[in-house]
């Protein structure tokens, strides 16, 4: 389950000389330590936590209950990483969610968006007939897009050195639809281009927004709904699935490739500084002496650890990055699964896939409204996923797991804390899921809640921002923290890098390449 400990005493580590140290084994700073590894690189890994796996873990809040407390479902794990390190065959198994998006309204229709077009097209032509062509041009566009940009083939963009504006415009050609989905358009725009229904609108805003401190209605949020789905995983396009085991195997079966390439992985190991071309030191004392230092942290993190030795230019470009979360996380146990009134029923295909309980537009707004200025809105938006469905293991007989991902709630409060405000948040929260089901907040046993700044304080992500900053537009492709800073030595290989967040692991092979070239 991740919990290594040391393999030798520190001082024994510190007596060697390592090729490469790697702060922070989140699952790509294992991926980039399984790479430099198989080029015979002397690697160290060092994890301030117990556990390898960073956001991509697994714990047991509950006896009995495994489940993940920042990432949930993979589909933008790269396929060339699971190929070159063998993660299938290593165990890495997962059920694609095929039940695609389930979205009840609050005047009891709903609707199902299956990954199966025709089984899609049937469920938008029950709900708005005039809607079945744009929504097809709209999957359409996303598609293509996908192809331009993200092929199947060693011209994935999203492989080696970040792309410019100029070459990503050359792929594109004429399409103008294609800009505005990566460059310009809001989700909202996007959705009012194709879509005339507003309950099909509403249905999808929350696509744009994910883990993002922005409004569907700012520019440049759809570009963040084309980023979640461009996922080729599996061979399976867009779509998104269940681990089995629970996300954070797929951190384990990278730290099992990375230790069997020979790397070496120590936990509960704090590093105090960087010290570009010489090394780390540890916050016991130690020194761990490496030519190259790659940083997993955030880069707020990495510019902390590297204090004076920061380059200015660099630090001004990290600072300028957005990262204060808005999300937060609740993992629940339940005695059932949600009943949904749209679609009543306790084990239903909508509860193999995605659920998400939308916003009205006007909610939207004061939704973003209200946590900019340290509130909690009435309602939220909410995603939600159930691992036990898929995978029984995880949780006592006879229970379910639910896992709520929510936007959006404040970094800071206006009026009090997040010690004083977990409750109620919690509440606004479960009533938000609740006035489209019959059995919400009954069936829930037991909540655990992870605002922002939990996240920054359990899993060392500054403002408790899930993608190491902001992925809008005007901070991705060229203008992402590159791999090799101007540090001599000293690189990154977190979301923080090309190609952005999620667990993609294309991040830290990406390094590895650049720490091999040079």
């Amino acid at each position: 389950m991740g919990v290594l400990g040391l393999p030798a005493p520190l001082q024994e580590l510190a007596q060697q000389d390592w090729d490469v140290v790697i702060v922070g084994a989140g699952h790509n700073g294992l991926t980039c330590a399984a790479y430099l590894a198989r080029a015979g690189k002397r690697v160290l890994v060092l994890e301030a936590h117990e556990r390898v796996g960073g956001a991509c873990t697994l714990e047991e809040p509950f006896p009995g209950a495994l489940m993940s407390p920042c990432a949930y479902l993979a589909g933008l794990l790269h396929p060339l990483v699971v190929r070159e390190l063998g993660l299938v065959e290593r165990g890495f198994d997962w059920t694609p969610a095929l039940a695609g998006l389930f979205v009840p309204f609050e005047d009891g229709t709903s609707v199902q968006l299956y990954e199966d077009r025709d089984q899609c097209d049937e469920e938008i032509r029950r709900l708005s007939p005039g809607d079945v062509k744009g929504w097809r041009e709209l999957t359409n566009l996303i598609r293509r897009v996908r192809d331009r940009v993200r092929p199947d083939s060693d011209r994935d963009m999203w492989i080696g050195e970040p792309p410019t504006r100029e070459e990503i415009e050359e792929r594109l050609g004429n399409d103008e639809d294609a800009r505005g989905l990566l460059f310009d358009w809001s989700m909202a725009e996007l959705m009012e281009r194709y879509i005339k229904d507003e309950r099909l609108q509403i249905a999808y805003l929350g696509q744009g927004v994910i883990g993002t401190n922005a409004s569907p209605f700012d520019k440049g949020t759809a570009y963040i709904r084309f980023h979640h789905a461009c996922g080729r995983q599996g061979g399976l396009p867009g779509t998104w699935g269940y681990v089995k085991g629970g996300m954070g195997m797929i951190s384990f079966l990278l730290c099992d490739a990375a230790r069997e390439a020979g790397a070496v992985v120590a936990t509960g190991v704090r590093v105090a500084r960087i010290t570009p071309c010489e090394g780390v030191e540890l916050e016991s004392g130690e020194r761990i002496r490496a030519r190259v230092v790659i940083s997993n942290a955030d880069p707020r993190v990495t510019l902390r650890l590297l204090g004076e030795d920061a380059d200015s230019g660099w630090r001004a470009q990290v600072e300028a990055v957005p990262m204060e979360g808005c999300t937060v996380k609740l993992n629940i146990l339940m005695r059932e699964l949600p009943n949904f009134r749209a679609r009543p029923g306790a084990m239903e295909t909508h509860h193999h896939g995605q659920i998400n309980t939308p916003l009205s537009k006007s909610e939207w707004k004061e939704s973003f409204a209200a946590a900019r200025d340290g509130r909690i809105a009435d309602r939220l938006w909410t995603e939600l996923y159930f691992q036990s469905v898929h995978d029984t293991s995880v949780v006592p007989p006879g229970m379910h797991s639910m896992s709520v991902f929510s936007q959006y709630v404040p970094y800071k409060f206006v009026d009090g804390d997040w010690d004083s405000r977990r409750d109620d948040v919690k509440n606004a929260v479960l009533g938000s899921i609740g006035r489209f089901c019959s059995n919400l907040p009954d069936a829930a046993v037991q909540v655990q809640v992870y605002g922002p700044p939990d996240i920054e304080e359990k899993v060392g992500l500054t403002g408790g921002h899930i993608f190491q900053g902001t992925c809008l537009p005007p901070y991705m492709w060229s203008n992402r923290l590159r791999a090799k800073t101007p540090m001599p030595g000293v690189f990154l290989c977190g979301a923080c890098t090309h190609p952005g967040g999620s667990v993609i692991a294309m991040n830290g092979r990406n390094a590895a390449m650049a720490v091999l070239k040079g």
